[in-house]
């Protein structure tokens, strides 16, 4: 049975990834760093704090899997310094001190479009944190990149449920996704035995992904 380290635990994709965990027989620990308290649960070590990194770096027990599903934008951490703080410093540094604690598969939420030559900030800034993870040596390290996500956050961002019926539409990798549909993903491929190396899922490749295990 498989401890777990989840980052993220409260956003839109790791809130129902928690919810799936607990229900896996196959995991037996789960440790979900957060800011604020996260559901209770028999499986669930939530330690608190405003520093997650510290959190992370003080932990002393083994992990196998890390389940990574940060992420922010500029406008709501308040500056792109800030906003690469969590998407690019707090994925890296918790990535390579769970590496210490043990743990052989990396799974992290990234985005359509990553690209760490990208003139965007969003996109260049995930790419970056994907090519920074390919470089700990991770046995096992799965990236996943989701176009516009379809969910209820709290808070809600006002951009996004704008522009959800139009992403709806879109053919592809461009198409909107389920964030129930990312975080199944995400559980299966980290019980897939058939993986090796680095898994790379667009975004219409993450529902198809379940279909085929």
């Amino acid at each position: 049975m498989a401890k777990v380290l989840l980052l993220g635990g409260s956003g839109l994709v790791g809130r129902e990834l928690l919810r799936l965990l607990q229900l896996d027989p196959r995991v037996s620990r789960i440790v979900a760093p957060s800011r604020r308290p996260l559901p209770p649960g028999s499986k669930v070590v939530n330690p608190l704090g405003a520093n997650l990194t510290s959190l992370v770096v003080a932990l002393d027990e083994p992990i196998d899997l890390l389940f990574c599903c940060l992420g922010t934008t500029r406008k709501q951490a308040g500056s792109a310094a800030a906003f690469r703080a969590v998407d690019y410093d707090l994925v890296v540094d918790s990535a390579k001190a769970a590496r210490e604690l043990g743990a052989r598969h990396c799974l992290a939420v990234s985005a359509h479009g990553a690209d760490a030559t990208s003139r965007f900030l969003y996109n260049r800034t995930k790419g970056e944190m994907e090519q920074a993870l390919m470089q700990q040596g991770w046995p096992l390290l799965t990236l996943v990149r989701p176009s516009l996500l379809v969910g209820k956050r709290h808070p809600p961002r006002l951009l996004e449920q704008l522009s959800a019926p139009m992403f709806k539409l879109l053919p592809g990798k461009l198409k909107a996704i389920d964030s129930d549909i990312v975080a199944k993903a995400l559980q299966e491929q980290a019980f897939n035995a058939g993986l090796g190396g680095i898994t790379v899922l667009e975004s219409d490749q993450i529902a198809a992904s379940i279909e085929e295990l």
